[in-house]
């Protein structure tokens, strides 16, 4: 447990002396989805590999960075590759970034995925804001002796996505003339995707969308008593849903064509943030 903080405080550290500011909002981009970075004014970019104790992304379509900067006069930090527990990762590796993000003073994240849609109402293309989640499989990122200088042991997960965040985004999407879904995130340890029965048993159960991320940094980042926003680009029908099989190119390229869509969604939320 002294170990763990004594790493968070040195990478936090190290990120403040790079950049000598706070950002208000930290975004981690799910695959395909790093076009936003593009939109980062006076941006500074950090090679994972220069962060002491960061760990290493291996996924295709995650570059492994941080970009500071500014979008819409608000400063932010882009994490452009996250990591995964089906990388071979534990769940403090998952979310050392966001405890780190905490760590440096950063109060608001932003979490974003690429998911398969378990609605049978949603396109492949549309996005999803949740606003809840189904965390059955996942390993808690809690699990363990409590490190009570990032929050309790028992903290409530009743609100993990902030309401009032999610009435902004609404708030933006009808402004953009973007037809947001609203929805309830399932996430899964993957790397397989999930089989057909299992889509059929999320469904049943609510779920919306699913995915192999979000739901770990989500919990880390509310025990810290951070306020999170999650959005899913539904890049794919999961299992089941078409009588097709799935790839990772085609939630890279789906991710590719909402990129625009994405972007200016989260920037006018960025914008109107409160």
């Amino acid at each position: 447990m002294v170990d763990t903080i004594e790493r968070l405080d040195k990478t936090a550290h190290y990120l403040k002396n790079r950049i000598e500011f706070t950002p208000e909002i930290a975004i981690i981009l799910g695959s395909g989805l790093g076009k936003l970075a593009d939109s980062i004014e006076d941006s500074i970019e950090i090679s994972y590999e220069e962060i002491p104790n960061f760990p290493r992304t291996t996924v295709a379509g995650h570059e492994g960075k941080l970009i500071f900067g500014t979008i819409k006069n608000r400063k932010i930090v882009a994490m452009k590759g996250r990591f995964h527990y089906y990388e071979g990762n534990d769940m403090d590796t998952v979310v050392f970034p966001v405890r780190v993000f905490k760590k440096m003073g950063i109060e608001n994240i932003i979490v974003t995925n690429a998911a398969g849609g378990v609605n049978t109402g949603f396109t492949p293309g549309d996005l999803m804001l949740i606003s809840d989640h189904i965390s059955f499989f996942c390993e808690n990122p809690l699990r363990g002796e409590n490190i009570d200088d990032l929050g309790p042991r028992f903290p409530d997960m009743s609100m993990i996505y902030d309401r009032d965040l999610r009435k902004i985004a609404l708030g933006s999407a009808r402004k953009l003339g973007i037809d947001l879904k609203e929805g309830i995130y399932s996430y899964c340890k993957g790397p397989s995707y999930e089989a057909p029965a299992e889509i059929k048993a999320l469904r049943f159960m609510g779920a919306d969308a699913v995915g192999m991320s979000t739901v770990p940094e989500a919990i880390a980042a509310r025990h810290m008593g951070m306020r999170v926003l999650g959005i899913s680009c539904i890049t794919n029908m999961a299992a089941g849903v078409l009588d097709q099989p799935l790839d990772h190119a085609e939630v890279m390229a789906t991710g590719r064509l909402a990129e625009q869509k994405f972007s200016g969604l989260v920037s006018d939320i960025i914008e109107n943030w409160r």
